[in-house]
């Protein structure tokens, strides 16, 4: 699925959007250059979910937030300072990944041998100007589940507009 949006603010409609379809042990692995917008629809997601989007800053210094206070636990993970895949593993990664909380981990690449088997891959790159060309691939039986809802739900919504 290809998603072009043309403002941050549509950025974090799309990760409102995809909050709706989450369920607890999902997980949406994050790619892109620096300042792609990862953050961004990480801020979206979790404002779909009831964190306030304040609260959502990029964790690069400390590898992952955690974000209580929605309807769903949200593990917020930045890799990008990551030297060693041995790092994550020592925070205990599975614990967060496999639990009842949502996992957004940015830099996602990052994870080389421990990437999880089935995930939502997206990939953010820069478009003209504002605009982000945003690439999901569904990893799993799940995220192909999520995939269908998303499509579904995206049509009902351009039919509503019009």
């Amino acid at each position: 699925m290809k998603v072009i949006t043309a403002s941050v603010r549509e950025t974090l409609r799309l990760g409102e959007f995809l909050s709706k379809h989450l369920k607890p042990g999902d997980i949406i692995c994050l790619k892109g250059n620096l300042g792609s917008g990862k953050t961004t629809l990480t801020k979206g997601i979790a404002s779909g979910l009831g964190v306030s989007r304040i609260k959502v800053t990029s964790p690069s210094f400390v590898i992952m937030r955690q974000h209580l206070e929605g309807r769903v636990p949200l593990f917020h993970f930045d890799l990008y300072r990551l030297k060693e895949v041995s790092d994550i593993a020592a925070l205990g990664y599975e614990g967060y990944f496999y639990a009842e909380g949502i996992s957004v981990i940015e830099w996602a690449q990052n994870l080389d041998c421990l990437m999880p088997k089935e995930h939502l891959m997206i990939e953010l790159s820069y478009g003209s100007k504002d605009k982000r060309i945003i690439k999901i691939t569904a990893v799993g039986i799940r995220y192909k589940e999520l995939l269908r809802e998303m499509r579904a739900g995206s049509l009902i919504r351009k039919r509503e507009l019009k």
